[in-house]
C-alpha cells in the first residue's frame, strides 16, 4: 500500500503528524495529489485530433514550516505524487512529452498550511533545468507505461505493431485465421493517430464487433470482441514498461 493510500484511509497516523506537528493549518500529501490533478486539468492543451498535450514537470511551492516537514519524505513522497500524475493522464487520455518529475521548493511567500504548484512540458531527453535553492531532491523522473494493443485468438496473442493488419483465410493474410466461414481477406485493423479501427473488408459473412454487425468500420477499445465465422477475437490494450519487448508475438 503506498503512501497516499495510507494518509487517504487514516491507517498511518505518523504522515499526518509530520504535516500537523506543532500547527493546525496543515499541508497533507492528499491535498497535493488533489492539486495536481486539477493543475493538470487546468494546463491541458488540445493540440490535435485526439491529442491532449499536458505538463510533465511540477514543483510544489510550500511554506517554510511546511518544506521542513515535507523533508521527512522527500523523495518517496515525490515519487508516490509522480504515480498519481501518471494515472490521472492516463484516465483523462492525455499526453506526455516526457518522463513526470515532481520536486519540492521552500517559498517564504506561502503561508503555512498554504502552498502552490508550478508545471511546465519538458520534451523527453531534454537537459533538466538547474535546482533552485532550497529544493528537495526530485523524484526520478517516471515514464509512464505504454499500451500495446493486441488481439487474442484462441489462447494465440498478436501484437499489433503495424499500421495495418489483416486477418484472413489467405496465406497472404498477417495474421492467418483458418475458419471456413472466414474470407480470404476478411478484416482489416488500422491504427492511426492512437485510435484502433476494425474495417471488413468486403467479407462474404460479414464481421460483429460485440454482437454488431460491422458495417464499415468501428473503432476498438479494450475488450472489444470480434467474430469472424466461427472464430472470437479479443482485443485488448496491455501496459507494457518503459524499455520492455512487446507482451505477444506476430503470425
Amino acid at each position: 500500500m503506498g503512501l497516499l493510500d495510507r494518509v487517504e484511509r487514516g491507517i498511518e497516523k505518523a504522515v499526518r503528524g509530520v504535516f500537523s506537528t506543532g500547527s493546525r493549518a496543515r499541508v497533507e500529501p492528499v491535498e497535493i495529489a488533489s492539486k495536481l490533478r486539477r493543475e493538470l486539468d487546468n494546463k491541458s492543451l488540445t493540440i490535435a485530433a485526439g491529442r491532449t498535450l499536458a505538463p510533465n514537470v511540477f514543483d510544489v511551492l510550500l511554506s517554510v514550516q511546511d518544506f521542513t516537514r515535507a523533508q521527512e519524505w522527500g523523495t518517496p513522497l515525490a515519487e508516490e505524487l509522480c504515480d498519481v500524475v501518471i494515472q490521472h493522464v492516463r484516465s483523462q487520455g492525455y499526453t506526455l512529452q516526457g518522463p513526470v518529475r515532481i520536486s519540492f521548493r521552500q517559498d517564504e511567500t506561502q503561508r503555512e498550511g498554504h502552498f502552490e504548484i508550478t508545471s511546465s512540458t519538458e520534451k523527453s531527453g531534454g537537459a533538466p533545468a538547474p535546482a533552485p535553492r532550497n529544493n528537495l531532491p526530485a523524484a526520478p523522473g517516471r515514464e509512464p507505461s505504454r499500451l500495446q494493443p493486441v488481439l487474442d485468438i484462441g489462447g494465440q496473442r498478436y501484437s499489433l505493431n503495424a499500421p495495418s493488419v489483416i486477418l484472413g483465410r489467405s496465406s497472404e493474410a498477417d495474421i492467418l485465421v483458418e475458419d471456413t466461414g472466414v474470407s480470404r481477406k476478411h478484416l482489416e485493423i488500422r491504427s492511426e493517430g492512437g485510435f484502433v479501427r476494425a474495417v471488413d473488408l468486403g467479407s462474404t459473412n460479414g464481421s460483429y464487433v460485440n454482437g454488431h454487425k460491422l458495417d464499415g468500420s468501428t473503432e476498438l477499445v479494450d475488450g472489444s470482441t470480434i467474430t469472424m465465422g466461427r472464430t472470437k477475437i479479443i482485443f485488448r490494450l496491455l501496459n507494457v514498461p518503459p524499455n520492455s519487448s512487446d507482451p505477444g508475438g506476430r503470425a
